[in-house]
């Protein structure tokens, strides 16, 4: 299996920045047919194509345009879809089955979760397959890591990491922006605030990265007993209070993934 001709469906936010991930870790340009009846323009000069091609079969066919619009697309697609036609799904809340049926002639189904970091190379990339045998699912990870770091999902926990790696960066920002609002509030000049926020959040994300401790324990290094960042943590750590919070927020995030996975079978 190769991944030498893929047919994008849709290329808006999320598959355009998978588009620009693939250029810039060295996939050639003219791998990719892009249909999208809005884009302008493309990274690599890419042209856009405003219908579906007539003819033709393809290593992978990306489906990036709105789950409710895959009833209405699959038929459509089903001429360009072959038996070893890969099928690469970024609809939120479409399961394996779903896509099956929807391509009983492609030879494999996949569901991708990345996020907007795919454009740096930098995303986790979750991955949850059907038809796939060993070395489909060594070709098909090794292609993906241009974009990050891909990773075997079980679809059982596909919501669960839905919410994790690919709404993550929305909650980080989140907490980026609260730092800044935090540190406004107590006398910081609001761009001095985002900057020091936002250097912060890079140089321990980093660090975490690299380091051989957990992230727990690296807050534990920070802190020096009795002293300031102490004091900050205790705020976070009584009664498990940022712990509380996450656990929250994952749930909601999750349940309502499943919610879409529900909707999208009906």
């Amino acid at each position: 299996m190769t991944y030498e001709s893929i047919l994008m469906v849709g290329c808006g936010n999320m598959a355009g920045a998978m588009l620009e991930g693939w250029l810039k870790g060295g996939v050639p340009a003219k791998t990719f047919t892009v249909m999208d009846p809005m884009r302008e323009e493309l990274p690599g000069g890419i042209p856009v194509q405003r219908e579906l091609p007539e003819e033709g079969t393809y290593d992978a066919i990306l489906l990036g345009v709105k789950p409710q619009m895959l009833a209405d697309v699959a038929p459509q697609l089903q001429k360009l879809v072959g038996p070893h036609t890969t099928i690469l799904s970024i609809l939120a809340g479409v399961q394996l089955d779903t896509l099956a049926k929807n391509f009983p002639d492609a030879g494999s189904v996949v569901r991708v979760m990345p996020n907007l970091a795919v454009s740096l190379g930098k995303a986790p990339v979750a991955l949850a397959e059907h038809g796939l045998d060993d070395a489909g699912r060594d070709t098909l990870h090794q292609f993906m890591a241009h974009l990050g770091t891909p990773s075997w999902v079980g679809e059982d926990k596909f919501d669960l990491v839905t919410a994790l790696a690919g709404s993550g960066p929305g909650f980080v920002y989140r907490f980026i922006d609260a730092l800044k609002v935090a540190a406004v509030r107590l006398g910081l000049d609001e761009k001095q605030a985002t900057d020091l926020s936002i250097a912060m959040t890079e140089g321990a994300s980093a660090l975490a990265s690299q380091s051989e401790h957990d992230p727990g324990k690296l807050a534990d290094m920070v802190a020096s007993p009795g002293g300031v960042t102490r004091k900050g943590l205790d705020v976070l750590d009584e009664d498990q209070a940022m712990i509380q919070l996450m656990t929250k927020c994952l749930r909601a995030a999750r349940d309502r993934s499943i919610e879409m996975s529900r909707e999208a079978r009906d």
